[in-house]
C-alpha cells in the first residue's frame, strides 16, 4: 500500500488516502474504453470483412501474410487475422497490462503460437533475426484513431511503420480515411466557445475586446452529435469532403493545410465547423465504417453507437457573415496530432498554413465549454437575478463564493451597496477583472484574490457581510455533491458574516433517478465471448478494476449527451442548509426506490437541485421527465452522476423487468467532505 496525496474537491483540504499501489492501474482499466469497443459491432463487422479481403488480395499474389497490428489491444484484430487465414501476426501494444492481456487472451484462443504480442510502442519496434519481428510484415491493421482521427498519433505511427516495419508493397486496413466537414450557424454551439452580452438592469453585460477577438481553445470538442437538435444549427455549407490519408501509401505526418471552395447555402453567421469521418475498409470503398452522426443516417436505419469514436466541433477564430451565394473558402489546417480551421473568401485564399488556435484572453484555459454555455444562458441568469432581487438592499453586503461567477455583477445590478467576489486564482482574477473594466465596474465590485479562510475585515472594509451569495460553481468539481464546498467556504468565513446574513442558495438536495439507459450501459458490460472470440480475460480485469474503492461510486458524465428512460420517480435523499453548521454527525439516506417502469435497470443518476430563495430553485440534472415514456431531460452545462450497478458483470446483462426495487444507503461524512454510497436492485 502507499500513501496518495489528494486534494479533496469538498473541503479544499489536501488529503493523504491508503491506495494499492497498483492504484493507478486499476483506475485506467476501469475507465478505458475496451468495452465500448469490443462491444461495437459494426466497427468489429467492418474490419473483420476489411481484414479478410486484404488477406485473400495477399494470397492472390502468392505471398504469405504476414500481419503488423498496430495498438491490438486486447488481440481481437489479429486474432481476426488468423481467423482470415494469415499466416503470422505480430501485435504491437505500448500499455503494460493490455499487452498481457492480449497474450493471455490469443493463448486462449489457440493463437499463440501465430500470434506475437510486442509490448513497446511501433516506433521502438525492431526488425531483424535478433529483432522483435524477425520480417517485414505486408499486412498493416490499426486502430490508432480518435474522434478527430489523427489525435492518437495515427500519422507518426504509420509514417515510421511504412519506412520501417513493412514491405515495399503493402495492403493497409482501414486502405484510407476521409475527413467531412459542413459550415454552420449555430447559436447553441456558439456559446460553448465565447461569452455573448447579458441582459442586466440596466443594459448589457459585454466581453472584453480580448475574449471576442481571441482564436478560442487549440483542442477540439468531441461530441455525440446525433443528440444535438438539428433545429439547434443552421447549414451554410453542404457536407464537404476536407482531405483523404491512403493507408496503403507512404503517410506523411508533416503538417499541411487542405483548401476546401464552396458555395454559402444561406445568409448567415459562419462560426462552427461540424466534422467526422469514414474509414473505407477496402480499396473499392465497398466496405465503410462511418462516424456521421444520426441524422445522416435513412429514416429507419439505426446509427451505430459508439463513445469511443464521436463527432467534431471546430470552432472558427471569429465569426464572419456570409451571404447566400457566395464564394467562400474553408482551409482545414493539420500538423501531426491536431486539426483546425479557418475561413477566407475563395479568392484571397493561399493555401499558407496557419498557426494553431491559442487561447489569449485566459477564458478558455479558465473556463471549460460547459461553463462558457452555463455562463451564456439567460434563462438560468434571470432566475438568479430575480432571486437576487427578493434578497439585496441598498445597504446590502454581498460577497459571491464561487470560481468566476457572475452572480457579483447581477447582485450590483440589482441595487447592493458592496459587492465582493472572491477569486483565488490569479488567471481567475485577471479574467474577472478584464470583465468588470470593460464594463466599468472595476471601482464598484471588489475582487479579493483570496481563498475563504484566508480573508480579512480589512479585506472587506471592516464591515460584515450581509449576503453571502454563490452559484455554486468550482472549477475543482468533477461529482455534483463536490459544490458543496460553498458549504465549508461559508463556514470558513463565519466570523465576517452578519448575524442576519442571508446565504444564498439556501440549501442543496441530492436527488437520485433509477434509469433504463439507450447505449451507456454497454461501456460497463462485460463481452465474455466477442465475435466468436473468447475475451472474458479483458472482463475480470475490468470487474477487478470496478472492485475498488473510486469505480464503485458514481461517475460523471453528460447526460444530455446519453439518453435514458426514468423507471422511478425522482426522489430526494439528502439535504444541506447553508444557512447552518455543517453537522459535526454523519448524515445519513436509507430506502428504496420503487421501480414504477418495467425496462432494464442499469443504475441510477445523482444530482444537486439548489432552493435560492423559498420560491426559486435550480437544477443541474433532471429538468423535465415525460410521464408517459419516462424519457428524460438534462441540464446540459453540468455533468451527472451515474452509478452502475455490479450485476451487470454478475449476470453478463442486466435481466428485464425482474426487480421491483432498488434499495439505497447513503452517508455524508462531514469531517471528510464525502458521500459514500451503495444502490442495491432487489426483486
Amino acid at each position: 500500500m502507499v500513501f496518495c496525496g489528494r486534494v479533496n474537491p469538498i473541503t479544499g483540504a489536501l488529503d493523504w488516502i491508503e491506495e494499492d499501489e497498483n492504484y493507478d492501474y486499476h483506475q485506467e482499466i476501469a475507465r478505458s474504453s475496451y468495452a465500448d469497443m469490443l462491444h461495437d459491432k459494426d466497427r468489429n463487422k467492418k474490419y473483420y470483412q476489411g481484414i479478410r479481403a486484404a488477406v485473400k488480395r495477399v494470397k492472390d499474389r502468392g505471398e504469405e501474410a504476414v500481419v503488423l497490428d498496430i495498438g491490438t489491444g486486447t488481440g481481437l484484430l489479429s486474432m481476426m487475422a488468423l481467423t482470415a487465414g494469415a499466416d503470422y501476426c505480430y501485435a504491437v501494444e505500448v500499455f503494460k497490462p493490455m499487452a498481457d492481456a492480449a497474450t493471455q487472451i490469443v493463448k486462449v484462443n489457440g493463437f499463440g503460437d501465430k500470434i506475437k504480442v510486442i509490448n513497446k510502442h511501433s516506433t521502438e519496434v525492431t526488425v531483424g533475426a535478433d529483432g522483435d519481428m524477425t520480417r517485414r510484415a505486408n499486412i498493416l491493421i490499426t486502430e490508432l484513431f480518435d474522434t478527430e482521427l489523427i489525435g492518437e498519433g495515427a500519422l507518426p505511427s504509420y509514417e515510421h511503420a511504412q519506412h520501417n516495419l513493412m514491405q515495399e508493397r503493402w495492403e493497409a486496413v482501414p486502405h484510407r480515411a476521409t475527413i467531412y466537414a459542413q459550415v454552420v450557424e449555430s447559436h447553441k454551439l456558439w456559446s460553448w466557445n465565447k461569452l455573448l452580452p447579458m441582459q442586466l438592469e440596466s443594459g448589457n453585460l459585454e466581453p472584453p475586446y480580448e475574449m471576442q477577438s481571441c482564436p478560442g481553445a487549440p483542442s477540439v470538442c468531441d461530441v455525440q452529435l446525433s443528440q444535438l437538435n438539428p433545429r439547434d444549427f443552421r447549414p451554410l455549407s453542404d457536407i464537404l469532403v476536407v482531405f483523404r490519408v491512403d493507408f496503403s501509401k507512404q503517410v506523411s505526418s508533416s503538417p499541411a493545410s487542405h483548401i476546401v471552395n464552396f458555395t454559402s447555402l444561406a445568409d448567415g453567421s459562419a462560426q462552427v465547423v461540424l466534422s467526422w469521418w469514414d474509414i473505407d475498409m477496402d480499396p473499392e470503398a465497398t466496405i465503410i465504417c462511418s462516424m456521421k452522426p444520426s441524422w445522416l443516417y435513412p429514416a429507419l436505419h439505426a446509427a451505430p453507437w459508439r463513445d469511443h469514436w464521436m463527432q467534431c466541433v471546430y470552432f472558427l477564430p471569429e465569426e464572419k457573415k456570409v451571404t447566400q451565394g457566395e464564394e467562400i473558402c474553408l482551409i482545414a489546417n493539420q500538423d501531426d496530432y491536431c486539426v483546425w480551421y479557418n475561413m477566407t473568401n475563395s479568392r484571397t485564399a493561399d493555401g499558407s498554413l496557419t498557426d494553431s488556435p491559442a487561447c489569449r484572453c485566459g477564458a478558455h484555459i479558465t473556463w471549460n465549454r460547459a461553463r462558457f454555455g452555463e455562463l451564456n444562458d439567460q434563462k438560468r441568469m434571470d432566475k438568479y437575478k430575480e432571486a437576487l432581487k427578493t434578497i439585496l438592499m441598498p445597504s446590502s453586503v454581498c460577497l459571491c463564493v464561487s470560481d468566476s461567477s457572475l452572480l457579483p455583477i447581477l447582485a450590483h445590478s440589482v441595487g447592493a451597496a458592496q459587492v465582493f467576489t472572491l477569486e483565488p486564482s490569479s488567471l481567475a482574477h485577471q479574467l474577472m477583472d478584464k470583465i468588470l473594466q470593460t464594463n466599468n465596474l472595476k471601482n464598484k465590485i471588489h475582487i479579493l484574490q483570496k481563498s475563504p479562510d484566508k480573508v480579512t475585515a480589512a479585506d472587506l472594509g471592516e464591515r460584515k457581510v450581509t449576503a453571502l451569495i454563490g452559484e455554486p460553481f468550482f472549477t475543482t468539481s468533477l461529482l455534483p455533491w463536490h459544490n458543496l464546498c460553498f458549504w465549508y467556504s461559508r463556514m470558513a468565513l463565519s466570523e465576517h458574516l452578519a448575524k442576519d446574513c442571508t446565504v444564498l442558495p439556501m440549501s442543496a438536495s441530492l436527488y437520485v433517478l433509477a434509469v433504463e439507459f439507450k447505449d451507456l450501459w454497454r461501456t460497463r458490460s462485460p463481452c465474455g465471448n466477442c465475435e466468436g472470440f473468447d475475451v472474458s480475460i479483458m472482463d475480470e480485469m475490468i470487474k477487478k478494476s470496478l472492485d475498488f474503492r473510486e469505480s464503485q461510486e458514481a461517475e460523471p458524465h453528460p447526460l444530455w449527451e446519453y439518453p435514458c428512460r426514468a423507471l422511478s420517480d425522482p426522489t430526494k435523499l439528502l439535504t444541506f442548509d447553508f444557512r447552518k453548521k455543517i453537522p459535526t454527525e454523519e448524515m445519513k439516506a436509507e430506502g428504496s426506490l420503487s421501480l414504477v417502469r418495467s425496462g432494464v435497470c442499469h443504475g441510477v443518476v445523482l444530482w444537486m437541485e439548489y432552493q435560492l430563495t423559498e420560491d426559486i430553485s435550480i437544477s443541474t440534472g433532471l429538468l423535465q421527465l415525460s410521464d408517459e415514456t419516462g424519457s428524460c431531460q438534462w441540464y446540459p452545462h453540468r455533468k451527472q452522476g451515474v452509478y452502475f450497478f455490479n450485476y451487470l458483470w454478475n449476470l453478463g446483462l442486466a435481466p428485464t423487468d425482474c426487480h421491483s426495487s432498488v434499495t439505497y444507503n447513503l452517508m455524508f461524512n462531514p469531517q471528510q467532505g464525502d458521500i459514500r454510497m451503495s444502490f442495491i436492485p432487489k426483486s
